[in-house]
């Protein structure tokens, strides 16, 4: 079948709306031009015939069982051999690569927005083109022809001189070219449409069979052992004395392996894999597909081209291309089979169809050019498009690798080496927070929703540019605090961190609130039109200064000249209590927070290294008289920790850790959900609060860094004093509040109509002394505070509000 004329493509295209998966090929070419699926490699590890039993005897015990035998699994085993480990058994149902490392398309670009991503695929380079063949003397297929990135925009050309500045600091050698010397670089290349591009002279292409066979090799040769043949039916899991799960064996059909560790490499397989554990391992298995062309004249020792904006990628491939891309409706593998080893999908060209166009318009010879084959197989893909890596929260033991978004190849090498370390020294040597299965909250990574209505959205818009200021639109509204209708009314424009729906800034033209995800329109889903929300981000789409820049700077001015109120419910707030929580705190914080009952400390919290896992607030606490949120009963030494909510699950998952591995007799509660968290800022929140308090604010009377139990607005609460530095200086008051329905007042109490529980934050700042800038502020007339983003409302003096507003600066108290 030949890429056929753009206005053919379109025309086909009309016509196929009423004949949805029929492969429109049929209409110009012969069948068997475009049923022919197969991969463009001289050598795979398919096994035809012969004997299905292991290759290998199972040994009795193992350190370490590497189960999946693809890029990541064969990295892992390669890197924790050369760190020093050999008793470890690398298990692979098949052959080596079945699955998805087989049929992948083997690209490596060196340049990435991250410069942790940057490293680790360093290393996949080092690793795939010197370190192997200088160990084993064998080749891996490493071909060097370079990436050429391609700028149809002036946004997407600044992008990649960013990539280039920062690929200096690595020493990565890049050039930004114009279209002329793009031209000259690549004659077939159409760049009438150009900005410019971005060429690394050294990026390549992998071969899938050659770095897998070699780096198996390798790691045998260092004592290793891996098993071909062999599929993993079970893992034995035991609670230990202190009711810890942890790893205890690997079940196949030819025995178990007992073994303290397990690492999930199985790809698209790992959610199964993951259920034998009792594991949950977010991701969703999609089509991927990508065409090789018939012999292109010109084209040989042409770069690979990525052309973000029309989400195409074009590998060379010999004297061919091969053509792919992330389209926004991929079919989804609901029900993935274990059988699936080398095969592949026939491919739908109704999905697919939809990458030609923009390949025809960037390399035009394309159009005069037949198709050879069609290759279409599993992928894992994930709710952020990254990874997912490091020690399951539920299971001591069990590692994860896996979910690498069709990036396996490029960032095995790097991954495989972080992987080890993460195995045999508890942690990573790099930051590796981007990739950490504890960067998602344990209520999402069980959420089938979240994981599929997020991975679709990250698969499409993966070749869009990242902008600062973007939000996510999938899946949202998953955890909201008791505010969120007050601020969602009054312009409240939403951010989500770790599932929270948390206040971003304030829009001026009224309620903006977020909608139930449409797929972007795929799947006959009906889009959401005039999408406030959504149209307020398309806005903010800039590397520059955002539309909201001026409403953010009345904020911040109103909040050092008079009161703001930030409501940061999403922090996670944790109670360390029990027998053993004194010597758990000493081992955990970097101050020393052994202080009397009622005083509070900003601190850091470490880890073995001494390296800084978060910053937080420890209080020193009593037990309640009955348990509650705000008071629980407990028997020794109690901390109430108040922790940023993006890193929430991470934090909770190191505590957890430390106190299993240290045997400390501890319990740590998580009350994240039960309490909220308002922050009061300015330096007019001491003489606010004290109309809302029943306690003399003083100095006098209440010390810095100290607590107590106070009535606020009829309630119960905790009013904590603390002081942090960093670019500023501001002394903080925190008030606790259990506030439920109030009776018996005649005020209007809108502690009552909207908390439950609800922890109060309140930072005073001092003029003079403190340079602090928020984002959201209160100032006001009359009796009260500022609502409704810029428009002033007095209010009853007992009624703390909780939106932020863009009211004049000037606004007094």
């Amino acid at each position: 079948m030949a890429f056929a004329g753009v206005a053919v493509w379109r025309l086909a295209r009309s016509a196929l709306s009423s004949l949805r998966r029929s492969p429109p090929c049929r209409r110009y070419s012969t069948p068997e031009h475009t049923t022919r699926k197969s991969v463009p490699y001289e050598t795979t590890l398919k096994q035809e015939g012969g004997s299905s039993s292991p290759t290998k005897a199972l040994p009795k015990t193992a350190d370490v069982v590497v189960i999946g035998g693809g890029s990541l699994g064969c990295q892992t085993l390669y890197h924790l051999a050369k760190m020093g480990m050999t008793n470890v058994v690398l298990l692979e149902r098949d052959r080596l690569t079945a699955g998805t490392t087989w049929h992948t398309a083997g690209l490596l670009w060196q340049l990435r927005p991250s410069d942790v991503e940057v490293e680790l695929l360093a290393h996949t380079r080092q690793v795939v083109s010197a370190d192997l063949e200088q160990e084993t003397g064998l080749h891996t297929g490493w071909i060097q022809n370079g990436g050429l990135f391609i700028a149809s925009n002036k946004q997407r050309l600044d992008e990649y001189k960013r990539l280039m500045s920062l690929g200096k600091v690595y020493g990565i050698e890049s050039y930004v070219l114009s279209p002329a010397e793009t031209k000259d670089l690549y004659p077939l290349m159409n760049v009438d449409d150009l900005y410019g591009t971005l060429y690394v002279p050294k990026d390549g292409t992998m071969d899938p069979a050659g770095t897998c066979t070699t780096l198996a090799r390798a790691s045998t040769a260092r004592g290793a052992m891996v098993i071909e043949n062999c599929p993993v039916t079970g893992i034995q899991v035991r609670t230990d004395d202190m009711s810890i799960k942890r790893v205890k064996a690997v079940e196949t059909p030819y025995g178990t392996i007992e073994t303290p560790c397990v690492v999930n490499c199985t790809g698209v397989w790992a959610e199964k894999l993951g259920q034998m554990a009792g594991v949950n391992v977010p991701l969703v298995a999609m089509h991927h597909a990508y065409v090789v062309t018939e012999r292109i004249e010109g084209i040989q020792n042409m770069p690979n081209v990525r052309d973000h904006d029309a989400s195409v990628y074009l590998r060379l491939q010999g004297d061919a291309l091969s053509v792919g891309g992330y389209e926004p409706n991929p079919i989804f593998w609901d029900e993935v089979s274990d059988k699936f080893a080398f095969s592949l999908f026939d491919l739908d060209w109704d999905v697919f169809m939809q990458h030609i166009e923009g390949a025809v318009n960037r390399v035009p010879a394309l159009e005069r050019t037949g198709i050879k084959s069609t290759v279409c197989g599993p992928e894992s893909f994930t709710a952020d498009h990254k990874p997912l890596m490091g020690e399951a929260p539920e299971v001591r033991g069990f590692f994860l690798g896996c979910g690498f978004n069709s990036a396996g190849m490029m960032l095995g090498g790097g991954c495989g080496k972080e992987l080890a370390h993460w195995v045999i020294h508890g942690r990573p040597e790099k930051d590796m927070y981007g990739y950490d299965i504890r960067r998602f909250h344990r209520s999402l990574t069980s959420n089938n929703r979240w994981i599929r209505e997020r991975s679709h959205e990250s698969y499409a818009k993966n070749y869009s540019l990242v902008f600062p200021f973007d939000e996510p639109l999938a899946s949202r509204n998953m955890r909201k605090d008791p505010l969120h209708k007050v601020l969602q009314d009054q312009g409240c424009v939403f951010q989500e961190r770790h599932g929270w729906e948390r206040p971003g800034w304030f829009s001026r033209d009224g309620s903006a609130p977020v909608l139930d995800y449409d797929y972007y329109g795929a799947y006959g889903i009906s889009k959401n039109h005039n999408y406030k929300y959504s149209n307020l981000l398309s806005k903010e789409y800039t590397f520059d200064f955002p539309l909201h820049h001026d409403v953010i700077k009345d904020e911040c001015l109103t909040c050092r000249n008079a009161v703001a109120v930030f409501n940061m419910s999403y922090f996670g707030k944790f109670y360390l209590t029990g027998p053993d929580a004194r010597k758990a705190a000493d081992w955990l914080f970097s101050a020393d927070v052994n202080k009397p009952v009622g005083s509070t400390v900003y601190t850091c919290m470490l880890n073995k290294r001494g390296g800084t896992e978060s910053d937080l607030t420890v209080s020193c606490i009593k037990p309640g008289s009955v348990h509650s949120s705000l008071a629980p009963a407990f028997e020794g030494d109690g901390y109430y920790l108040a922790i940023g909510g993006a890193v929430a699950q991470h934090n909770w998952s190191h505590i957890q850790t430390v106190l299993q591995d240290s045997g400390f007799r501890c319990t740590l509660l998580d009350c994240s959900e039960d309490m909220g968290m308002i922050s009061i800022q300015g330096p007019k929140s001491r003489a606010l609060l004290q109309e809302v308090l029943d306690t003399d604010l003083s100095n006098e009377a209440f010390p810095f860094s100290t607590h107590k139990v106070v009535q606020a607005a009829g309630h119960q609460a905790t009013d904590i004093g603390m002081q942090t530095c960093g670019l500023m200086t501001r002394l903080w008051r925190r008030v606790s509040v259990d506030a439920r329905r109030h009776s018996g007042s005649d005020r209007p109490d809108r502690l009552s109509r909207v908390f439950h529980r609800v922890t109060v934050l309140v930072p005073l700042c001092f003029p003079g002394r403190c340079r602090c800038l928020a984002w959201r502020q209160y100032s006001g007339t009359g009796s009260r505070w500022a609502t409704c983003a810029g428009r002033n409302t007095a209010l009853p003096s007992i009624k703390p509000l909780a939106t932020a507003t863009s009211a004049a600066p000037t606004g007094e108290l």
